[in-house]
């Protein structure tokens, strides 16, 4: 398991600040922040990525954006019945709480499919 590795975890942002980077929101023409924080060059609005961990965008790279994965191990116990491996697509929308309520009926029939399904469905509908 991995917590979210994005700007607004002080020691992803200290690192990224090191290496010369930015993290700071997208903003509107009127100075409205959009969205989550970002990864900029330090004088320059690119690459713009709202995490802090990824692999293959050498813009980013350049400024402290590592690969390098950060592992938790934990145990199962007695009452874990599932467990819900989703990208930031997910994890930015819904909430773990409200991961677990869509999943559980669907683990209740024993039907992963289903539950991804419902997964995606509600994540697209709260991105748009």
């Amino acid at each position: 398991m991995n917590r979210d590795h994005k700007g607004d975890e002080p020691d992803e942002e200290a690192r990224i600040v090191r290496s010369g980077g930015r993290v700071q929101p997208y903003r509107d023409v009127n100075g409205n922040q959009l969205g989550p924080l970002r990864v900029w060059h330090l004088r320059e609005d690119v690459p713009g990525l709202a995490m802090t961990r990824s692999f293959g965008d050498q813009s980013a790279a350049a400024v402290g954006v590592i690969s390098t994965p950060e592992i938790i191990e934990m145990n199962f116990v007695a009452g874990d019945q599932f467990i819900v491996i989703a990208s930031d697509g997910v994890w930015e929308f819904i909430s773990n709480e409200e991961v677990a309520a869509i999943v559980m009926p669907h683990y209740l029939k024993n039907s992963a499919e289903k539950a991804a399904e419902a997964l995606i469905k509600e994540s697209i509908k709260r991105w748009q």
